[in-house]
C-alpha cells in the first residue's frame, strides 16, 4: 500500500472538500477542529429536513452514533441515502453498539441498505457488530480483546458488507477483508480524553475524499497517532488535548512518514 501521505495532506488543503458530519454533541467541537486542523472544511447539520441538500454538496459524509435520537437517525438515513445515490464516500461510526441493541440494530440496517466506504468503530464495538451476544459496558474499547480477534471481526465485516473496516485499540487494524494494515502510532492520553475517537471518526472522511478507503483510513490512525505522540505531556489532559490540535494542524507528510509504524497484517485464513 502507498504510504506517502504529503500528496494526501496536498490535496486536502488544496481543495478543501467539505464534509457533512452529523455526529454527537459530545465530540462535535473536536471533530469540526480536527477536519479543520487538515484543511477541510466542516458542516453539522442534522435536520431531516435539510441534510439530503446538505448532503448533495460535500465531499464526504460522517454518520456518528455517539448520543443517538429519533432525529439523528431520521437524519443519518436520509444522508446516507443520498450519498449513494451521488457517489458520495461516507464513514460510519458505530459508538456504542456494544453496550445498546438499539445501536447495533440500527447499524446493521444501515450496513445492510448503505454500504460506506469505512465502517469504524473501537475493538469491542467492531466485535460486537460481528458477534450478536457479545456484549460491553460503556463505549469504551475492550482491553481483553486481541488484536487478532479484532481483525478476525473485522475482516469478517469487510466481506459482509463489501467496505473497510477500522478497528481502533492497542494497535490500529484497517482491513477490507482482503489486505489488512496495523498501524501502531498513538499514545495513552488519547483515551484520557473525550472525542478522540470521534475525532478519528471524522479524519477518515476528510482523507476519503484523496484516496480509495483502506488507504484513507490508515491514513487517519497514522495522523491522529502521531499527532497524538508529539503532543504528549505530563502536565494534565487539557494541556494534551490543546497540544494535539496544535500538533494536528501543523501536522505535514514527512512528519507522519517520519513517525509512522505501519506494517501489513496477515489475516487468520
Amino acid at each position: 500500500m502507498n504510504d506517502s501521505f504529503a500528496p494526501l495532506l496536498a490535496s486536502l488543503k488544496a481543495h478543501a472538500p467539505l464534509i457533512h458530519a452529523i455526529t454527537n454533541p459530545i465530540s462535535i467541537h473536536q471533530c469540526a477542529n480536527a477536519i479543520l486542523a487538515v484543511g477541510a472544511r466542516p458542516i453539522m447539520a442534522e435536520h431531516p429536513r435539510e441534510v439530503a441538500e446538505i448532503t448533495e454538496t460535500a465531499g464526504a459524509l460522517l454518520l456518528n452514533l455517539g448520543n443517538i435520537t429519533d432525529v439523528r437517525m431520521e437524519s443519518m438515513e436520509i444522508s446516507a441515502q443520498t450519498a449513494c445515490r451521488c457517489g458520495i464516500p461516507f464513514v460510519l461510526d458505530a459508538v456504542g453498539v456494544g453496550c445498546s441493541s438499539l445501536r447495533r440494530e440500527y447499524a446493521h440496517g444501515l450496513l445492510q441498505r448503505f454500504s460506506p466506504g469505512i465502517l469504524k468503530g473501537n475493538y469491542g464495538e467492531i466485535h460486537a457488530l460481528a458477534h450478536p451476544d457479545y456484549t460491553a459496558s460503556g463505549v469504551d474499547g475492550d482491553q481483553a480483546l486481541s488484536v487478532d480477534a479484532a481483525a478476525n471481526s473485522a475482516a469478517a465485516l469487510a466481506r459482509r458488507y463489501g467496505c473497510t473496516v477500522l478497528a481502533s485499540g492497542k494497535a490500529d487494524l484497517v482491513t477490507d477483508g482482503v489486505r489488512a494494515v496495523l498501524i501502531g502510532n498513538g499514545t495513552p492520553q488519547l483515551s484520557r480524553v473525550t472525542g478522540t475517537g470521534c475525532m478519528l471518526g471524522a479524519l477518515c472522511s476528510c482523507f476519503l475524499t484523496t484516496c480509495p478507503p483502506l488507504q484513507a483510513a490508515a491514513a487517519a490512525c497514522v495522523a491522529l497517532g502521531v499527532a497524538g505522540q508529539l503532543a504528549e505531556t505530563p502536565q494534565g489532559s487539557g494541556t494534551f488535548m490543546q497540544q494535539l490540535m496544535d500538533r494536528l494542524s501543523c501536522l505535514d507528510g514527512e512528519t507522519m512518514q517520519t513517525y509512522q509504524i505501519m506494517e501489513e497484517y496477515h489475516l487468520a485464513s
